[in-house]
């Protein structure tokens, strides 16, 4: 569901200074734990638990958003390649009850092994879900190896890939 200020992404509330992107049924919008820098996110408005459980026509245009939006995202970070990821139900690693792609830059040599992308992904969904979790304690932070970004780092490049989408006219 949109509001004036944003859009609701499960139970989870994505502020309209994140949301980079926006066609018929979709939005994209920047990560709060991303695997890689420029690690977004494009989801519908309605929110679907399940990818096979979405119509024809919102599949067709949540594709062509993750397309667009990879385009944006391999050009803005210098990249050579995309990885676009479904993690279609909670045994497939998915934490947020709400169907989106990952859209990730990849270039060569950011992972050791090329599938550790899909273990990064994994941390990136813990991450966001302990956003919504009581705080973490010291111990749990220093067991991540990536932090959580601040609502002005998301704003500043959810802006810059709004400037740029306009800028290419993709």
């Amino acid at each position: 569901m949109a509001t004036s200020s944003g859009q609701h992404f499960g139970t989870k509330f994505v502020d309209a200074a994140q949301i980079f992107f926006r066609s018929k049924h979709s939005f994209g919008f920047v990560n709060l734990a991303p695997a890689v820098p420029g690690h977004v996110l494009v989801a519908p408005y309605e929110r679907i638990s399940r990818f096979t459980d979405l119509s024809e026509e919102v599949i067709a245009d949540l594709w062509q958003s993750a397309r667009t939006i990879g385009r944006v995202v391999e050009r803005e970070n210098n990249a050579t390649s995309l990885t676009f990821a479904i993690q279609d139900g909670p045994d497939a690693g998915r934490t947020v009850d709400h169907v989106h792609v990952h859209v990730i830059p990849r270039k060569p040599g950011d992972f050791e092994r090329n599938d550790d992308v899909y273990h990064e992904i994994d941390i990136a969904e813990k991450l966001e879900q302990l956003a919504s979790a009581p705080p973490p304690t010291t111990a749990d932070l220093l067991q991540q190896d990536r932090r959580l970004r601040t609502e002005e780092e998301m704003a500043a490049e959810a802006a810059r890939l709004t400037a740029l989408l306009a800028e290419c006219s993709i």
